[in-house]
């Protein structure tokens, strides 16, 4: 069941993408007659690593990249990967490839103190057109590298799957003593490139504490693009696990287009007849 704007749109179909089809068997089709898709086929997928050596940050992230390649396992020969990273600035380090075993290497062993080598692309799928080293020297911020990334992912076809693995972004604040954070002014542009290029963000936060300021940046830019956010303090096995079980696969639903006015609206999304948790973007533009 589909709400937007409050008002129920008719689904159309859903199609399932993916390596595998679900557990729980194809959904039945709408009233509509609209049909699942359970053939195989490639899903595009970039990892996007967020640098930094500060000692509360450093400890999770080797964690993390250590075993990283398990988010890689359920990835078939017809999917495509690629890997940016961001410190000073915005590095490229793979174009998309269906190279996994470049790919972990990368991820595990070279990312953190390397400088990206000779750059690979995959098979016709790029990013390249719209990401080049040469922007990616030039974009500053983790909102603005955000941005950059959506808008090069939308032209390439169906929807992708971006994995961010860091400690968060945001302004510093503080207000009467009491330190915080908010949204950067140029968060919005991240979010709607996001949105238009139909990706959904996963946020591993590395950070070795129980709470910090920055970890609102990766909440917020997974819950409007339809991903999850997951703490890997003390549980980092497990916390991979869970955006590897997500990565294995998702529908696309298919709506009727809905009859409200221009703007931005809230998106509703449930499960009838069945249990389970619903990850999906949180608004639709018109």
């Amino acid at each position: 069941d589909v709400q937007i704007a409050g008002r129920s749109v008719a689904v159309e179909s859903a199609q399932w993408i993916g390596g595998a089809e679900p557990v729980s068997g194809p959904l039945p089709s709408t009233s509509l007659g609209g049909v699942v898709d359970t053939g195989p086929r490639g899903r595009l997928m970039v990892f996007v690593v967020q640098k930094s050596l500060e000692r509360d940050r450093l400890a999770g992230l080797l964690r993390i990249l250590h075993d990283s390649g398990r988010l890689l396992d359920a990835l078939t020969p017809d999917d495509r990967v690629a890997v940016v990273s961001f410190d000073s600035h915005l590095k490229i380090w793979l174009d998309f490839t269906d190279d996994l075993d470049r790919a972990r290497t990368v991820l595990a062993d070279e990312i953190l103190f390397r400088e990206p080598g000779v750059l690979e692309g995959g098979g016709g799928v790029s990013m390249m057109a719209g990401l080049s080293r040469d922007v990616g020297r030039s974009t500053y911020s983790m909102e603005d590298a955000l941005a950059r990334l959506g808008r090069a992912l939308e032209p390439l076809p169906g929807s992708k799957s971006v994995v961010l693995i860091g400690y968060g972004f945001g302004e510093l604040t503080v207000t009467l003593g009491m330190v915080g954070s908010r949204q950067n002014p140029r968060y919005g542009e991240a979010r709607d490139a996001l949105h238009a290029a139909r990706a959904a963000v996963f946020s591993l936060d590395v950070t070795d504490v129980d709470y910090h300021t920055f970890e609102h940046g990766l909440e917020t830019v997974s819950a409007d693009t339809g991903g999850f956010f997951v703490r890997t303090r003390n549980r980092a096995r497990r916390a991979i696990e869970q955006v590897a079980d997500a990565l294995v696969g998702h529908y696309v639903l298919f709506t009727q287009a809905p009859d409200v006015e221009s703007g931005t609206h809230a998106i509703k999304v449930d499960l009838v007849g069945a249990q389970g948790t619903v990850y999906a973007r949180t608004t639709y533009t018109n």
